[in-house]
C-alpha cells in the first residue's frame, strides 16, 4: 500500500487534528453499518474524541499507545483492541518507528442484533474485560474483512464473527454460550438459491426473504449445519465454476467477470487463497500435464533405483 500524507483517520479525527501527521491511510465503506480503515502513523495520530460506532482493529507493525477510560494502554503486533462507542480515546506511536493498524467501525445495533441471534434472546451490547488482548476470534475476523470487497453477505459474515469474538471477549474465555437451533428446510432453501446464483451478487435481503430467517440467524445456522457462511459458501461456489471455465481454456479475465469477481486481481486472490495457485499457476500447470508424454518419461525413482509407488506413469 503507497504512503502517503495524511491529516486524519476519518472524519471525527479530521476534526481533531489540528496539523499535518506523517503517515497515510485507507478506507472503504461504510457498506450496510460497516467501515473498514487501515492506517499507519509516524507520531501523534490523533487528539482525543469518540465516535457513535465500536472499533474493532489489530496492531500490524510498531506500538500504538491511546489513552481511554482513564487508563493508558499499549497495543504491539498481534494484538486487538476493542473500543466501546462514544468512549473518548486518542492515538500516538509508543516510539519513534510509528505504528500502523486495520480497524473495524461497525454500528452497535447490528452487533446487538447479531448477539440475539447468536444467544437465541435479547441481549446489551458485550463490553470485553480487556481493551487490549490477544483475542483469536477477532482477530481472524479483521483478517478476513480486509481480505475481499465488504459484499452484502460478507457483511454478515464479518458482524457475526465480530459479535462472537466481543462476547468470548466479555466472558474472558473463547467458548460464549451459542444457540444451536437450526431451521433445516430454510438452510435448504438458502443452500439451493445460493448454487443457482452463484455467479452475481447476491444480497441479504433476498436470503433474509426466501428462508424467513434475520441476516444473522441465517449466517449462524449456516454455519451450524454447513460448517460455513453463506458468504464463503458462495465464494466457493464462485471459485468452482470458475475452474470449470479454466478447463475450457477461456481468457482468465472472462472468466473473472463472468464468475462474478470485481476484477481479476481479486479473482486470482480468492483462487489462490482457497487452491494455494493462482489460475495463471493452476492453467499453466494443467497444460503442461499430457497423459501421452508423461508415459513416455522415465518412472520417478526412490533412493536405490525403485520406482515410487506413486509415480504418474503406474
Amino acid at each position: 500500500m503507497p504512503h502517503k500524507e495524511a491529516r486524519s483517520a476519518g472524519e471525527g479525527l479530521e476534526r481533531s487534528c489540528q496539523r499535518t501527521i506523517p503517515g497515510w491511510l485507507e478506507s472503504s465503506g461504510p457498506i450496510g453499518g460497516v467501515e473498514r480503515f487501515s492506517a499507519w502513523f509516524g507520531g501523534a495520530a490523533y487528539h482525543k474524541h469518540r465516535h457513535d460506532t465500536y472499533a474493532i482493529g489489530v496492531t500490524d507493525c510498531g506500538v500504538q499507545v491511546f489513552d481511554y477510560r482513564g487508563g493508558v494502554h499499549t497495543s504491539t503486533p498481534g494484538q486487538v483492541v476493542a473500543l466501546y462507542p462514544d468512549e473518548m480515546h486518542d492515538g500516538r506511536a509508543g516510539t519513534g518507528d510509528g505504528f500502523g493498524y486495520r480497524i473495524i467501525y461497525v454500528e452497535p445495533s447490528l452487533l446487538i442484533d447479531a448477539v440475539r441471534a447468536l444467544r437465541g434472546k435479547p441481549s446489551s451490547l458485550p463490553v470485553v474485560s480487556d481493551v487490549v488482548s490477544t483475542n483469536a476470534g477477532l482477530s481472524r475476523a479483521i483478517d478476513e474483512a480486509f481480505r475481499a470487497p465488504l459484499t452484502s453477505l460478507a457483511v454478515d459474515s464479518l458482524v457475526v464473527d465480530l459479535a462472537r469474538g466481543l462476547m468470548a471477549g466479555e466472558r474472558g474465555d473463547a467458548s460464549p454460550p451459542i444457540s444451536r437451533r437450526v431451521d433445516a428446510r430454510a438452510l435448504e432453501r438458502a443452500r439451493q438459491f445460493l448454487d443457482a446464483e452463484k455467479t452475481r451478487v447476491v444480497r441479504s435481503h433476498e436470503l433474509e426473504e426466501i428462508t424467513g430467517l434475520t441476516r444473522y440467524d441465517l449466517a449462524r445456522q449456516f454455519r451450524i449445519r454447513l460448517g460455513i457462511s453463506p458468504y464463503r459458501y458462495l465464494l466457493m461456489r464462485r471459485l468452482e465454476y470458475a475452474r470449470d471455465q479454466i478447463h475450457r481454456e477461456r481468457p482468465l479475465a472472462e472468466i473473472a467477470l463472468d464468475a462474478g469477481f470485481a476484477d481479476q486481481a481479486h479473482f486470482t486472490r480468492a483462487f489462490r487463497s482457497a487452491f494455494g495457485l493462482t489460475p495463471a499457476r493452476y492453467r499453466a500447470l494443467r497444460t503442461a500435464y499430457n497423459p501421452r508424454t508423461v508415459r513416455n518419461r522415465p518412472s520417478w525413482s526412490a533412493p536405490g533405483g525403485r520406482p515410487w509407488a506413486g509415480s504418474m506413469d503406474r
